[in-house]
């Protein structure tokens, strides 16, 4: 007798079925997996004897072969234990493995027979979902998969209650509906606390608006690192769409929070000994790396020349597609990379280039050696490049006007909001902000009169802008104009965006 259970195995955040069968068959006793399964798939044997032990139950003492098809896609991971243990129950006639025939389960199954959380179970519910299938999973992974939108799900603690559920001795409860609490969504900094720097604060909120690149130059202290932490703080919620992207790639990171869902945008902050691997992803198994951790966020990189330039020059096709690309021996792994990078740099290596009283002896060398590090085609992928000078001790007491990050965090929305119903008009469902749409769409909405064309090209011209530099100040002149709920661009508008792209550090 042959059972078979559903699974999935993921090609990088790509579910795909898998199905696993199991036959007992004549013959000195053992027990084989076979369908391209790695260590960890292997490692399950033990701990299903084990969980069959604690059953009560006595290992088959024939000939278990158990297969995973289709045996050409590699099998990793310890979310197969459940479901090959499933099917050996039901090739043992102790449960109907005809119940599973629309299910996929995952889990991974600890030696006392409790179900472990596996990573990937938010993927997996979508692919039962569009199949029409029930979802089968710890109860850990329970409010992860209740996000997909399946509303057939089993989640389960240990093996024991599922053989009692597919028996009809007892039920499993339904889970309750998920939901978001908003008073959650507050922060324990604020853009208030940062005094000054003025420039900064409205470069800042255009970059949140349209969803571009900033680069941050300035000295020791004059408040980058604080600025660019607290940019987190005006970002609005993600939409559902993003919600399940992002809650996705956390998912297989095995980074989840308990809520199971990322509805808030991410902000990552690799320090600048990372690896190429840990930045863009990959290793043995993979994995998303810092870039795919910030989709639909921020990613921050202090002190960016001190990256190596293996890691800096990695950007460049990121922040164009928007994706992230593995590339393996026999396949090619993507994950998503929607990303908002914010940097800061120093001027030069002791930072205080520009001040007379405190520069080094090398300058201007120093600067141009220190800058040279990030290499213009980089540069040249930042929307909006500011300088921050110091701040003065008199700044500190002033009693300044100054705004709280939920006042601009709304404006942020409301902007946010017409360049989502723009793109949804022109039936575009990725990349809808204005930093992030396709060259041919943002030229069909940054019309320009015969004057303020002939204005902008010589600009251009003076500036000695690239094509790409060209399109930047037009994507950041068009936020500007929805920040003023102006469906025209004006000159004062590419004027302000103009000034954004000057690469002097002071």
């Amino acid at each position: 007798m042959i059972s078979k259970v559903k699974t999935v195995a993921f090609i990088g955040m790509t579910p795909i079925e898998i199905v696993v069968e199991a036959q007992l068959s004549p013959g000195v006793a053992s027990f084989n997996i076979v369908g391209l399964p790695d260590k960890s798939v292997g490692e399950a044997k033990e701990r299903i004897r084990s969980t069959f032990f604690q059953l009560g139950l006595g290992f088959p003492s024939n000939k278990v072969i158990v297969n995973m098809a289709p045996a050409d896609i590699p099998k990793s991971g310890s979310h197969y234990d459940l479901p090959i243990a499933l099917a050996i129950l039901g090739a043992m006639g102790i449960i109907d493995a005809e119940l599973l025939q629309n299910t996929i389960s995952l889990g991974e199954l600890g030696l006392d027979g409790n179900l472990a959380y596996v990573f990937g179970t938010i993927c997996a519910a979508m692919l039962a979902n569009e199949k029409g299938y029930s979802i089968l999973c710890p109860k850990q992974c329970g409010k992860e998969a209740l996000w997909s939108g399946n509303k057939s799900i089993i989640a389960v603690s240990n093996i024991l209650s599922i053989i009692n559920h597919l028996k009809g001795s007892s039920q499993i409860a339904v889970l309750d509906e998920p939901s978001i609490l908003q008073n959650d969504y507050e922060y324990d900094i604020d853009i208030y606390e940062v005094h000054g720097q003025h420039l900064a604060k409205r470069a800042l909120e255009i970059a949140a608006c349209g969803g571009h690149n900033v680069l941050m130059i300035g000295p020791p202290g004059s408040g980058k690192s604080m600025l660019a932490h607290r940019a987190r703080t005006i970002l609005p919620i993600l939409s559902p769409e993003e919600a399940l992207e992002t809650t996705c790639v956390y998912s297989m990171s095995g980074m989840l929070p308990e809520s199971g869902l990322i509805y808030m945008p991410p902000f990552r902050d690799p320090h600048n000994s990372s690896s190429l691997v840990s930045i863009i992803g990959g290793g043995i198994d993979a994995k998303p790396g810092e870039l795919s951790l910030s989709h639909n966020g921020i990613l921050f990189l202090d002190e960016f020349p001190e990256f190596p330039r293996s890691i800096i020059e990695s950007l460049r096709q990121p922040l164009e597609t928007h994706k992230i690309t593995v590339s393996r021996a026999k396949e090619h792994i993507s994950y998503p990379a929607n990303i908002q990078l914010i940097a800061a740099m120093n001027p030069c290596k002791c930072g205080f280039f520009g001040d007379a009283n405190r520069e080094c002896a090398k300058a201007p060398r120093c600067a141009l050696e220190y800058r040279n590090r990030i290499s213009g085609p980089i540069l040249d992928r930042f929307d909006i490049t500011i300088y921050m000078p110091n701040i003065k001790a008199s700044d500190l007491f002033q009693n300044e006007k100054r705004e709280h990050s939920k006042e601009i965090r709304k404006r942020v929305s409301d902007v946010r909001e017409i360049q989502y119903r723009r793109a949804e008009n022109h039936s575009i469902s990725k990349c809808k902000l204005n930093g992030k749409v396709q060259n041919n769409f943002l030229y069909s909405i940054t019309k320009l009169d015969t004057n303020l064309k002939a204005f902008f090209q010589k600009a251009v011209e003076y500036s000695n802008l690239s094509a790409r530099g060209c399109y930047k100040v037009l994507r950041v002149a068009r936020t500007i104009a929805d920040m003023e709920m102006s469906t025209d661009i004006y000159k004062h508008h590419i004027l302000e965006a103009l000034q954004y792209r000057l690469l002097n550090f002071k």
